[in-house]
């Protein structure tokens, strides 16, 4: 697991693949936010993020035929893109560089 304090909040979009945030704030110990319908603004990062994922998994996609380990792959994939507001860096080099990611076994 990760340390506690890595992960204080989540910020969510209204989007059905997020349906399961209780479980996932159980887990991590944390608090769920939402933006507001339709205030894409509200979180950029989000909708940031959503557009890398949808390259790999449009709107509709039926997320109960993905197999855990694909959505690993794009996981990957994507923490180790560099992205320029890091520095070119990539999310994993920036976290490790922070705290030290520990390895998660699932």
């Amino acid at each position: 697991m990760y340390p506690p304090s890595s992960c204080l909040s989540i910020t969510y979009d209204n989007g059905s693949e997020n349906t399961e945030f209780k479980k996932v704030e159980a887990i991590l110990k944390n608090k769920s936010y939402f933006c507001e319908p339709y205030h894409s603004w509200e979180k950029g990062a989000v909708e940031q993020i959503n557009g890398l994922i949808r390259r790999y998994y449009p709107k509709k996609t039926n997320f109960s035929k993905v197999s855990h380990q694909q959505l690993k792959k794009v996981e990957e994939q994507l923490n180790n893109r560099p992205r320029k507001c890091l520095g070119f860096k990539t999310p994993n080099e920036v976290y490790n560089e922070l705290g030290g990611a520990l390895p998660i076994r699932i």
